[in-house]
């Protein structure tokens, strides 16, 4: 009697799974929450840590001002939020995207994998490389006589890497809801002077309602915890002669931020539809510039377009990164950063093409990207 009444709450009671739904729900914003905190007080927690895995994946996304969040519906979820990985529909899909930002100096690589285990979840993988390569070391340019030898520099790559495990699941009871979540490793190498291992966890969720799609992604939910070791026997004698400071061993975490994502798709007569979606990206390391800025969060919206004929042809458009910035008279003022993209899909290939400024420090103010996905 005893085993049938457990049988019954663990395998048949709504109420039971709802409760244990509920708790786990409660725990992880306690700790999405109160970890940043923590942190604060107890590890070397820079602004803008590993920001290469905020930079974005996929040329729909950057032309759409990387408002994914609730609308996310191809291999480049398991990025923007694994939940929407659900929203494949083939068995197998893969993609690729290579940008160079800062007249060429960096490198940006995105591959990504996604296939069905069952009907009712979806794995993926991830790996991203944010690199600048070939930058000379020039500590041995002058030899023992104190002449120039330029065959003594030697090369070096300063590259970042990201991996995402993902995995995406309906709920039976609610099948109107999706959930996913990340498991994320973080390789950062400085040549041989400097390299550091990082891990961190991803949460996702999405809602479906008739024509709107909302969307909750929890980056690094409990801090991406980042280990540093340096090569001091490499920089300690010219550091130490030139004044720097000689670096040091140490823990950096990546505190958690929030993302809350609404789209809706409107029907334009029979061959047009238009895709309508909004970001709102929670931080919580301090003040930012951004639209609204405080010392616990700073809030920074997006907007993004998506008009498309047929399902074939896109065109898109997006705004982000809201800046108030002081000219040369001191007087202050609000900036946009514009995007702009298109996209063609056929048969099982969708080529996307975004404009963005990325790599907006020379004097090409905007960066050309593209993407591709592939399903079969």
């Amino acid at each position: 009697m005893q085993k049938m009444m457990k049988r019954s709450f663990f395998y048949t009671s709504s109420e039971g799974l709802y409760n244990k739904l509920l708790l786990i729900s409660v725990l992880s914003l306690l700790a999405f929450f109160l970890l940043p905190i923590y942190s604060y007080a107890q590890f070397n927690t820079p602004k803008y840590s590993n920001e290469f895995m905020n930079l974005g994946v996929g040329a729909r996304a950057l032309g759409m001002g990387n408002t994914q969040v609730a609308n996310t519906q191809d291999v480049t979820a398991a990025y923007w939020n694994p939940a929407g990985l659900m929203q494949i529909k083939e068995s197998y899909q893969v993609g690729l995207m290579h940008a160079s930002y800062f007249a060429g100096m960096a490198n940006y690589d995105y591959l990504g994998f996604s296939f069905a285990p069952d009907s009712s979840s979806r794995l993926a993988v991830t790996a991203i490389r944010f690199a600048v390569d070939d930058i000379p070391d020039t500590r041995f340019l002058y030899d023992a006589d104190g002449r120039l030898n330029y065959d003594n520099i030697q090369f070096f790559s300063a590259a970042d890497y990201g991996f995402l495990l993902s995995y995406a699941r309906k709920l039976p009871k609610l099948p109107k809801i999706s959930l996913g979540a990340n498991v994320k490793v973080v390789h950062r190498s400085v040549g041989n002077f400097a390299s550091a291992w990082g891990f961190g966890l991803d949460a996702g969720l999405q809602y479906q309602h008739r024509d709107w799609q909302f969307g909750l992604m929890l980056r690094d939910i409990t801090g991406t915890f980042n280990s540093w070791s340096h090569n001091r026997d490499m920089v300690e004698d010219i550091y130490a002669a030139t004044g720097n400071q000689i670096p040091e061993n140490g823990v950096e975490i990546t505190v958690p931020r929030a993302i809350l994502g609404a789209s809706r798709h409107y029907s334009l007569g029979d061959q047009f539809g238009l895709l309508a979606s909004a970001d709102l990206v929670f931080t919580f390391d301090g003040r930012r510039n951004v639209l609204l800025g405080s010392s616990f969060t700073s809030i920074d919206p997006a907007l993004g377009l998506e008009l498309d004929f047929q399902r074939s042809v896109f065109l898109r458009a997006g705004f982000n990164n809201m800046q108030q910035v002081r000219g040369l008279n001191q007087s202050e003022q609000w900036t946009v950063q514009p995007n702009f993209g298109l996209g063609f899909s056929f048969n099982q290939f969708r080529l996307d093409y975004a404009l963005t400024d990325v790599g907006d420090m020379t004097d090409t103010p905007y960066s050309h990207i593209f993407s591709l996905i592939i399903s079969f």
